[in-house]
């Protein structure tokens, strides 16, 4: 009964919104005499029986019957169309007895005129009355359409012409009042069933299907909020683990100096030796063997040390190894020692502010798991509407985030290998290029849906670590690198190859020059004017290269390791880099080697995630915040020249491997090695 109020009142809502006054005032005088108020099957046989057939109304007899068999469509339901279908050609040919019957043979022939060549597609069972043979039935047909009715009548023994079929053998049962009962209740049989049992109207299970909605959504905010209550129960627990770890900076004062003293007792006159006579070392007091783990070193323990109770190194190096061990200068420089400890303890204040950075507040967040595997790249378009997302299968999604953008764009597309670059046409906003590891660049029409073109780097440069479409020319830029064995994903590309292809030709225009054997280019960037182009390597260089030219201009050792990630800033006076360190710098380019800001998230882009993906930078639309992939579940957002230490996204499942900003707008995406690519409105 719930279904059925609703079921109205969405009916009642369309018929007001079409401005269908009269058919609603019908609908309501019906429904005021609806006392069962569930489907009538009466009504349906009187419809058909007591008004299409005695009217003569056969196109609306057809149409309904059509769409009783447009209903059904599974597999499942072939008996249902099979019976159905046999039930139209007895209803069709009672509709044709019952205008013999009435002596309006016109409107048999007028019904065969009309519906020829619907009756052409079931033969077998329309010959008989139409002369018993194919050749009568196709030159009946043909006659009606020629107006060659008179020399029917002659030729031919088609119902409308047989004098008495009632006493015709092929006919008489036709026309007796048991074969219309039987077809009446075998029709009304079959329309309970459908009614009452098989089928039930799209329109009434729009509200089982809502609250099917609605206890799934509530199930899932459940969830939600439960695996949030985890998530930050965990992160709790690992702060807590990370603090015991590192301790205070007075407390690991004591430990360090503890943790010497077993290896100075190794050897009393070698240390005293080694450590000029320094009175810190006497004063040792027994103490643990190992450094805490954050260090991520050990100093040498008990099971370091042979049978005969010396080293297994030389002597005269110990304290050497000691020091190193710790990350300290030999105790013997006590000013470089203490400078060190609180540059540690500095760090370790800056590890702790980061940890405990605040949770971004978010207006609405949507998750998008449409991906099997890791996500390599994730862009907005250039209007913002649509997203593309690429995994490591080599599959491309291209959806949208808002309900209320149409979805004419969506597609999968499939690359045969690892997406390792994406952009999107920044002009028209029509296309976007795909860089794979095997060599190719492909050019995907959204409009068209289909692949426009299909580029290949040369065999030497199989892998497109970066495209990048310039702002205002139909040209883009991509960065391809060879192969070598490594560990991690910047480990193993080699040598760079910068191309400069038209997109009007789809052909490669030039190379930029890089010098003999240049390092391989990771990330790509425009001006806004498309005039120069910067390039970060995996030496630690930024080139500066001239469009116009085709020729390098300047570049400056911008990092001690590789440069995963290079942007220009809001104003283009500056530019930032993100090096494979987890070192943040935002260099003047007015100033050149001039770093007008700096941070460090080597927190979230340790060594370690570079075997999870090759990390990168996104700044917002105003150019203040800037958003960084991580090796944990939570990225940071820092604030650009400002103050404020820093804020954490919501937390995926997996590391953040790919970020990118909504050209015009406060939201901002995040791909992660758990598949999903969540879109996330901040306030």
């Amino acid at each position: 009964m719930e279904n059925m109020q609703y079921a109205e009142e969405l009916l009642r809502e369309f018929l007001i919104f079409r401005g269908f006054t009269n058919t609603l005032q019908a609908f309501e005088r019906e429904l005021s005499t609806d006392i069962g108020r569930s489907f009538q099957v009466d009504k349906v046989l009187d419809l058909i029986f007591s008004v299409y057939i005695p009217k003569y109304q056969a196109d609306k007899l057809i149409s309904l019957l059509n769409f009783f068999k447009q209903c059904f469509s599974s597999p499942s339901e072939v008996l249902l169309i099979s019976t159905l279908s046999k039930l139209e050609v007895s209803i069709l040919r009672y509709y044709i007895v019952h205008a013999l019957q009435s002596g309006r043979q016109d409107k048999v022939v007028e019904f065969f005129g009309a519906n020829g060549n619907y009756l052409l597609q079931k033969r077998e069972d329309w010959m008989p009355w139409f002369g018993g043979s194919q050749f009568s039935f196709s030159f009946f047909l043909l006659s009606l359409s020629s107006s060659l009715l008179l020399s029917l009548r002659s030729c031919l023994a088609a119902i409308p012409y047989v004098k008495n079929p009632n006493l015709d053998p092929q006919f008489h049962v036709y026309f007796s009042k048991e074969w219309f009962d039987a077809l009446l209740l075998s029709f009304r049989n079959f329309l309970s069933e459908i009614f009452n049992g098989t089928r039930i109207p799209a329109l009434l299970k729009i509200s089982t299907e809502k609250n099917t909605v609605k206890h799934l959504k509530n199930d899932i905010k459940q969830l939600n909020h439960k695996l949030s209550q985890l998530q930050a129960l965990l992160e709790t627990k690992e702060a807590e683990i990370f603090r015991l770890r590192n301790m205070s900076p007075a407390a690991q004062d004591s430990s360090m100096l503890q943790d010497t003293s077993s290896i100075s007792d190794l050897s009393s006159e070698n240390s005293s030796k080694d450590n000029g006579g320094n009175p810190r070392i006497k004063d040792f007091s027994e103490a643990n063997t190992t450094v805490p783990s954050h260090l991520g070193e050990r100093i040498l323990g008990p099971n370091d040390v042979d049978s005969s109770g010396s080293s297994n190194v030389p002597q005269e190096s110990k304290s050497e190894l000691v020091s190193s061990s710790l990350g300290q200068p030999p105790f013997g420089n006590d000013e470089a020692r203490d400078d060190l400890q609180i540059s540690q303890a500095d760090s370790k204040r800056d590890m702790l502010r980061e940890d405990e950075f605040p949770e971004i507040k978010v207006d609405f967040q949507e998750t998008f798991l449409g991906h099997t595997s890791p996500i390599s790249r994730c862009r907005f378009s250039a209007s913002g509407t649509n997203i593309a997302s690429a995994s490591m299968d080599g599959t491309v999604r291209i959806w949208t985030y808002d309900s209320s953008t149409p979805t004419s764009r969506n597609a999968t597309i499939y690359c045969g290998a690892e997406i390792m670059s994406l952009d999107w046409e920044c002009r028209s906003d029509r296309l976007l290029l795909v860089g794979t590891a095997d060599g190719g660049i492909k050019a995907w029409n959204v409009d068209a849906k289909r692949v426009v073109c299909d580029l290949s780097t040369t065999t030497e440069f199989p892998s497109v670590l970066d495209l990048k479409c310039s702002p205002v020319e139909p040209i883009f830029v991509s960065a391809a690198a060879s192969r070598r064995h490594g560990s991690n994903k910047l480990d193993k590309v080699g040598f760079a190859s910068l191309t400069v292809w038209n997109m009007k030709m789809w052909k490669a225009m030039t190379v930029l020059p890089l010098g003999e054997d240049p390092p391989a280019i990771t990330s790509l960037c425009f001006n806004h004017n498309g005039k120069i182009l910067a390039a970060s390597a995996i030496d630690g260089m930024i080139h500066m290269f001239d469009m116009s030219a085709g020729l390098q201009i300047t570049g400056w050792p911008a990092h001690d390791s590789a440069v995963s990630s290079v942007l220009f800033g809001p104003d283009e006076t500056s530019i930032f880099s993100l090096g494979s360190d987890g070192k943040i710098f935002e260099w003047s380019l007015q100033n050149q080697g001039q770093v007008l800001w700096s941070r460090d998230c080597s927190r979230f882009c340790y060594p370690e995630s570079l075997k999870i993906c090759r990390h990168e930078i996104a700044l917002d639309a105003n150019g203040r915040r800037l958003l960084v992939t991580s090796g944990s579940v939570r990225s940071p957002i820092y604030q650009v020249q400002g103050h404020m230490s820093g804020l954490r996204t919501l937390p995926h499942t997996a590391a953040v491997t790919s970020v990118d900003w909504h050209p015009t707008l406060p939201i901002f995406i995040t791909g992660s090695a758990d598949h999903s690519v969540r879109v996330t409105s901040i306030l």
